[in-house]
C-alpha cells in the first residue's frame, strides 16, 4: 500500500504537497499493486519534509521532500508577517541573525550556515 500525508494542512516545514506526487506514482503503480505483480508486500510512503511525519524511515521504498536554498527575506514586510525572534530561535545552525534595514526590523540568513530545514518558514 502506499502512505502519505496532507503535509500542508498541519505542518509548518512541507517542501512538497504530497498529493501530486502520490497520485502520480499510484498512477503508474495501480495494476501492480493491484494484480499482486510485485515480487513481495511493498509500503511506499511520502514525507513533506525532513521531519518524516508519514512512517517513512519503516518503509521499503520512501519518497522526501527537501528544501534545496535558503529562505529568502521580504525585508519589507517581515516585521508584520512573523516575530523576528521567534524566526531567529527556529534555526538550529544560528543562520539567521536579527537585523535592521531602511529602519526596519529584519532578518540576515548566512547562506553558508543555513541547512534547507525549513524551520524559519513557520
Amino acid at each position: 500500500n502506499i502512505v502519505h500525508t496532507q503535509g500542508y494542512l498541519h505542518c509548518h516545514t512541507a517542501a512538497i504537497d504530497a498529493s501530486g506526487v502520490v497520485k502520480a506514482v499510484m498512477d503508474e503503480l495501480y495494476e501492480d499493486f493491484g494484480k499482486m505483480r510485485l515480487p513481495a508486500h511493498v509500503r511506499i510512503s511520502l514525507a513533506c519534509c525532513l521531519n518524516m511525519c508519514g512512517a517513512v524511515h519503516c518503509s521499503d521504498i520512501a519518497i522526501l521532500g527537501v528544501h534545496r536554498k535558503p529562505p529568502m527575506v521580504d525585508h519589507e514586510n517581515l516585521a508584520n508577517m512573523c516575530e523576528i525572534p521567534l524566526a531567529v530561535a527556529s534555526c538550529p545552525t544560528g543562520a539567521i541573525k536579527a537585523t535592521t534595514v531602511d529602519d526596519k526590523k529584519s532578518v540576515v540568513v548566512n547562506n553558508d550556515k543555513c541547512m534547507y530545514c525549513g524551520n524559519c518558514y513557520t
